[in-house]
């Protein structure tokens, strides 16, 4: 089993940064892609960043060019950076992991990832 704990929410001006931090622990020799999702109150969680085995990365729309995924395979680390945060990022932010590869259309999609974290609140203030 894969555990996977989120940290480096907080609270933070609009036009601040921050990283956000994944840990996973446990069955960690598996090949796994690894997602960012937030959702904010009221609404569905969204797919957020994709990164998989390989390095390949994707982002969603709203994020691109703001946000950048990471990840230390030596660690079992996976990161976020957010850049230029606007007030509409503020959402409970959770990484996830999928086993094996995902097609294109499955990476930002949470129904496709089997482990998840509790999440970490991100907040961002006018």
């Amino acid at each position: 089993e894969l555990q996977l704990v989120e940290s480096g929410g907080g609270s933070v001006q609009s036009g601040g940064s921050l990283r956000l931090s994944c840990a996973a622990s446990g069955n960690t020799y598996s090949t796994y892609c690894m997602g960012w999702f937030r959702q904010a109150p009221g609404k569905e969680r969204e797919g957020v960043a994709f990164i998989d085995s390989d390095g390949r990365t994707e982002y969603a729309d709203s994020v691109k060019g703001r946000f950048n995924i990471s990840q230390d395979n030596a660690k079992n680390m996976l990161y976020l950076h957010m850049n230029s945060l606007k007030s509409e990022d503020t959402a409970m932010y959770y990484c996830a992991a999928a086993p094996g590869r995902l097609s294109a259309w499955l990476r930002l999609r949470p129904y496709a990832y089997a482990h998840w974290g509790q999440g970490t609140q991100v907040t961002v203030s006018q």
